[in-house]
């Protein structure tokens, strides 16, 4: 309870009105901020706290509570970026208790309802309570047919073709399915990738504070191959509508789903008794910090289905099912000081060294400042964050290990702050090269603009040119990247990613020989030469990836690079395109072919077009190109389709299908989906409405089919 609430007990009727209707409106706001925009501004352990107030409220005052009472509602309404589905059977949200006595008084609700004696066996299930986005899949003859997240509970997002690029989700079931099924469970994504991608993503200065958010923005690209790009899993552990019984307990049908192909969590067990249901949240939360993945508590369920049939369900939630939550992990501790990291693009990102303190089993050092506007209390949106306190170093302050890996400083202790504590500067030129940092308009990022001197900038492009998934050279690891860019001897200098191909050549002639130096060997320099040589031929995808340009990371390299096919084009298209100067200007016939590809727009094709103007970056591509050869991009889809190789653009509404469908069919027939029309255009499917490109391909001569042309088009 906060200083200013009053305790339940001592509030007025109106008063108990006034606050019921705050608490709906507050509770829907971070309802929608939650499930709908994936982005959350209180800790769960608050809003659970908002939501404990209105429940005590409403017990107080029943002829009080609201047709919108949070009590009554599930999740959010969807948003309007996907279509909708409406769910066979409706997705409930879990009660949620936090204490033993809460577990004890949960069973002895379960069992009045069912007028079970003390002496009768009721068994539950426990299993760890998943911290990601719910999802439920509807297969029929086997077959997945559609995808919805929860919604508001009974209209959820469809999201097929997202979930269709997730490996773990069965596209088919085994032939003693029901013909019809449900499957339901959680989208989620494991630590260690969060962590992978986030850092990936801080260069572009929108990154994600935990795994559950980062899943469930990726979730909801508008372009499935974005989707495909990041590594979602996903577990089973419910259903919803089925045509037949999966089985007589909820064990035994979950295990059913596992058959199938589902990952189902091997930690879920069952209780036949409080003090066993108990024992099993203790030992999953002692395992929390080891899981790979992000838990928040541990759900408890009748095992017997004819008995949960029995139970049914209140307003928003099953009787015969809980979620026993985990306490928050905070800790406070004194902030050290605050240091600039520069990353490879230049991206200044602020970061609290702390006084040593363990949070949650963990002993945390350091912790993410995001940016300098979460330094001053300024939230995304020019909103006061912490009631508009800022961070000073030398403050006390909260930390939480914000999903459950990445620390993060929640607030300041305004009490504690020391008299000489000054506003922390954000820095205005690179620690790392002196070059003035800016701010370009409406981004949250601070950048140096050292470019190719940077030293900082120099060290992290070279450590993303030999990245995994760029030209992925093993044994070019942080260590090595640094201690060949420091080395003043010109047969082991490497300061730019043609060097690296030479290295060996250099060797040969120098006195300095590498497996003479500690750390190096005649075994792993050999086998580093092999792993150089073993990358002179790259697909033009990795190699695009590789070079760095800004915007331009594995999806956009792909969708490029599958539209130009050899380098050579690639790079004439992004030479030859002319950016247009002013709203009139519709640019060259390069340019509109660039802005074109489906999902690159103005911002990442002007990065592609600056990138191939700058002089240095010739130079250093050109030295690149004599050691390395790019291969040219096999063509994706079917290419003994209808429409394979041809450039198609969707305009108007599509009645059949949505948009996304549309682009993701034609794909996977071998066609190239541009977003506008040019010269270049094979094919535009109009729909109702269209306006401007079905009158630019009219004047273009370009063929125009409508919707059911198309599918007669390619199924024939």
């Amino acid at each position: 309870m906060s200083k200013t609430q009053k305790p339940v007990d001592e509030l007025s009727a109106e008063e108990a009105a006034d606050e019921l209707a705050a608490l709906a409106a507050e509770i829907a706001r971070h309802d929608r901020l939650y499930h709908g925009d994936d982005a959350p501004e209180i800790s769960d352990a608050d809003y659970d706290a908002l939501r404990l107030r209105n429940a005590a409220i409403e017990v107080k005052f029943p002829e009080l509570v609201r047709e919108d009472s949070p009590s009554r509602v599930v999740g959010a309404a969807p948003s309007g970026t996907f279509g909708q589905v409406v769910h066979a059977k409706p997705m409930l949200s879990l009660d949620n208790v936090f204490s033993d006595e809460d577990v004890t008084d949960f069973v002895a609700s379960v069992r009045r309802f069912l007028a079970f004696p003390a002496d009768r066996e009721l068994a539950f299930t426990a299993e760890p309570k998943i911290d990601g986005l719910s999802m439920s899949l509807r297969y029929e003859g086997g077959r997945l047919v559609t995808a919805a997240t929860r919604g508001d509970g009974t209209t959820g997002e469809n999201v097929t073709a997202n979930i269709r690029t997730i490996d773990e989700i069965p596209q088919t079931l085994p032939a003693d399915a029901p013909d019809i099924v449900e499957v339901r469970g959680e989208v989620y994504m494991r630590r260690d990738d969060f962590i992978a991608l986030n850092e990936r993503m801080a260069e572009t200065g929108r990154t994600f504070a935990n795994p559950r958010n980062f899943a469930a923005g990726s979730l909801r690209q508008k372009d499935p191959e974005m989707t495909r790009s990041r590594p979602l899993k996903f577990f089973a552990y419910a259903w919803g509508e089925t045509s037949a019984p999966l089985a007589e307990t909820q064990f035994e049908a979950v295990r059913r789903l596992g058959s199938w192909g589902f990952r189902v969590n091997d930690h879920m067990a069952i209780c036949r008794s409080v003090e066993e249901m108990l024992a099993r949240y203790r030992a999953i939360e002692a395992e929390r910090a080891s899981l790979p993945y992000d838990i928040d508590g541990v759900v408890y369920k009748v095992d017997r289905l004819d008995l949960q049939e029995r139970l049914g369900f209140r307003s928003r939630s099953p009787r015969w099912a809980t979620a026993h939550k985990f306490p928050a992990e905070k800790a406070t501790t004194v902030l050290n000081a605050i240091e600039i990291q520069v990353g490879r693009t230049g991206a200044l990102t602020p970061v609290a060294r702390l006084e040593p303190v363990t949070v949650g089993g963990v002993v945390v050092t350091n912790a993410t400042l995001h940016n300098e506007d979460y330094i001053k209390g300024i939230g995304q949106n020019g909103q006061p964050i912490r009631e508009g306190r800022d961070i000073r170093v030398g403050d006390t302050v909260l930390v939480q290990r914000a999903g459950d890996v990445i620390p993060q400083i929640l607030d300041i202790v305004p009490e504690k702050r020391p008299a000489d504590a000054e506003p922390y500067v954000f820095p205005d030129k690179c620690p790392a090269c002196g070059s003035h940092a800016v701010r370009e308009e409406g981004e949250a990022v601070r950048r140096c603009t050292g470019g190719l001197i940077c030293p900082a900038q120099a060290v992290e492009r070279l450590r993303h040119f030999v990245s995994r998934n760029a030209f992925d050279i093993e044994g070019l690891g942080e260590k090595q990247i640094e201690f060949f860019f420091n080395n003043e001897d010109p047969s082991l200098r490497i300061r730019s990613p043609a060097e690296i191909f030479t290295l060996k050549a250099r060797q040969a002639d120098s006195l300095t020989k590498l497996e003479n130096i500690d750390g190096f060997g005649a075994t792993s320099v050999k086998k580093l030469f092999a792993a150089i040589d073993g990358r002179r031929e790259v697909p033009v995808s990795r190699f695009l990836f590789a070079l760095g340009i800004r915007h331009i990371g594995e999806t956009n390299a792909k969708r490029i690079a599958r539209h130009y096919l050899s380098f050579e084009a690639l790079r004439r298209g992004a030479s030859e395109a002319e950016i247009p100067q002013g709203k009139g200007d519709p640019g060259n016939s390069a340019w509109q072919e660039l802005v074109g590809i489906n999902g690159i727009g103005a911002i990442v094709a002007e990065a592609a077009v600056e990138f191939f103007a700058e002089a240095h970056n010739r130079e250093a591509l050109d030295a690149l190109l004599k050691e390395v050869t790019p291969v040219d991009e096999e063509p994706v889809g079917d290419v003994s389709s209808p429409v394979a190789g041809k450039t198609v653009v969707f305009t108007g509404a599509l009645e059949r299908m949505s948009r996304d469908e549309a682009k993701a069919m034609a794909e996977r027939l071998g066609a190239k989906v541009a977003g506008s029309v040019s010269k270049k255009t094979d094919l535009v499917v109009a729909g109702p409405g269209a306006g401007s490109k079905l009158k630019q391909a009219t004047d273009l001569g370009i063929e125009v089919i409508d919707e059911d042309q198309w599918f007669e088009r390619v199924s024939g």
